[in-house]
């Protein structure tokens, strides 16, 4: 039987988790080789891997939409894949961020682009939420991206690329958000039934902000580590103890493409911590950033082998088992 054009489905949204994840192993890379006096272009590399990635992913989902009879607006207005849209104009800032340092007007415009796309998406998403129809239920992990997230990492763009106004208020708005989220992410998941399996993963964003914050204030501050970054370092020490809690139950989990929100919450709280070990470089310091880069680079392969072989799966059979988990945590929250 002939598959008409428009039969398809979209391609979920979490996939674009995959280029976060590869943009966070590339700021990893970047960061390790400075603290170890390594060549840069070692990071480099990673993070041209990063920027096919992003481009690619964005691809493929333009390509696999324009042959969907779902329009995209009802993939943005979806409670569970809506705040995950703004990955892309993430990675778009901090690929602008990086390109800055070897072209400045390429990388200026990527960013600028890429901030006022964040901001947009964020206000627009933030006022579809003020309708009165999103359900406690819905709040995931991801609800951190749009605002919090998309701030601190606009904030770290812009003062890269020598924007400091921009910077700061950016920081304004991610610390407000922050507050605001967590509470919100704390009374959903402490009064209500527990997420779904194929959003549980995206619990460990919860330990991304303290890190991502930590490196935009540092541009900020003008490369000087100050108060203000051991307050964060005191916040991301808490965010990894609830995500060490919370490690029984990620093992317990069937691989889905959920687990690359494992991926760059890690990446960024393991660069923050290499960051302050190049800075206070206690005894073995440099053996203790091999050792962690190491680590965070196994786990990142080791997801992106398992999503080969999903996606390999999946095009043997009528639905692909990825798009089927997110299908079932989309139908557990919208029916909560």
């Amino acid at each position: 039987m002939n598959i008409t054009s428009k039969s398809v489905s979209r391609i979920p949204l979490n996939t674009l988790a995959i280029p976060l994840g590869a943009a966070g192993l590339a700021e990893l890379w970047s960061g390790a080789t400075e603290a170890l006096s390594l060549p840069t272009f070692i990071g480099e590399i990673f993070w041209v891997a990063a920027a096919i990635v992003w481009l690619w992913m964005i691809a493929a989902h333009i390509l696999r939409g324009s042959r969907s009879s779902a329009s995209l607006h009802s993939q943005l207005v979806h409670p569970v894949q809506g705040p995950i849209a703004a990955l892309v104009s993430i990675v778009g800032m901090l690929l602008g961020a990086n390109l800055y340092g070897y072209w400045a007007v390429g990388g200026s415009i990527l960013a600028a682009i890429s901030i006022l796309t964040t901001t947009l998406y964020a206000g627009w998403l933030l006022a579809s939420w003020m309708s009165g129809q999103l359900k406690l239920e819905s709040v995931h992990g991801g609800y951190f991206l749009p605002t919090v997230a998309g701030g601190y990492v606009a904030s770290y763009a812009a003062a890269t690329i020598g924007a400091p106004e921009v910077a700061v208020g950016a920081f304004v708005v991610a610390s407000f958000f922050w507050v605001v989220f967590f509470a919100v992410l704390f009374a959903r998941l402490a009064f209500r039934p527990g997420l779904p399996d194929a959003l549980v993963p995206t619990l460990a964003i919860m330990m991304a902000p303290p890190a991502v914050a930590a490196a935009a204030w540092f541009e900020i501050n003008g490369g000087v580590a100050d108060l203000m970054e051991q307050a964060l370092a005191a916040l991301a020490v808490v965010m990894v103890l609830i995500q060490l809690a919370l490690l029984p139950r990620y093992l317990r989990l069937k691989f889905s493409l959920g687990f690359w929100s494992f991926t760059f919450p890690t990446a960024n709280v393991v660069t923050f911590a290499v960051a302050w070990l190049s800075i206070d470089r206690p005894a073995g310091w440099q053996v203790i950033i091999v050792v962690l880069l190491v680590g965070v680079t196994v786990l990142i392969v080791a997801i992106a082998r398992r999503s080969i072989l999903l996606w390999s799966a999946g095009r043997t059979k009528a639905q692909n088992p990825a798009e089927t988990q997110l299908n079932q945590a989309d139908n557990a929250v919208t029916a909560g």
